[in-house]
């Protein structure tokens, strides 16, 4: 350590916050973006059917598992009839990642699924719309 006086306070005012910023480093969080809803299968069947998604964390390509679907919303908005709406009914996850939901398709033609949901452990909404095909 320094014997000058001015020296030493220069040192420690320099050095201090290194050291506090060292103990206060927390571990990095994903974003938000970086999940990711995948259609299972990119068709269903017209009438009753089971539309499932896959939800990713796009850094390790592996299922989240235990989100929390809070919004959901099935309309054929790409065949330019958005005020074509079914109701989607969530069903029990078959495995790790997996969310699934009964809906019945009235007509063949583009469907899209908007979801919202809340990851465990992270701040904000992964939201996604997913564009899939209903065939007869």
């Amino acid at each position: 350590m320094p014997k000058n006086p001015f020296a030493r306070a220069l040192s420690a005012a320099l050095l201090g916050p290194a050291f506090s910023a060292s103990a206060t480093i927390l571990p990095a969080h994903a974003d938000i973006k970086d999940y990711q809803f995948q259609l299972v299968q990119q068709e269903a069947k017209v009438g009753e059917t089971v539309v499932a998604v896959r939800l990713i964390d796009k850094r390790t390509g592996k299922p989240v598992p235990d989100a929390v679907i809070f919004a959901k919303r099935l309309d054929m908005a790409p065949d330019s009839m958005e005020e074509m709406v079914t109701r989607l009914e969530q069903l029990p996850s078959t495995e790790p990642g997996i969310y699934r939901f009964k809906a019945k398709l009235s007509m063949a033609g583009g469907w899209r699924l908007s979801l919202g949901a809340k990851v465990q452990g992270e701040t904000g909404t992964v939201e996604d719309k997913l564009v899939f095909q209903a065939v007869k």
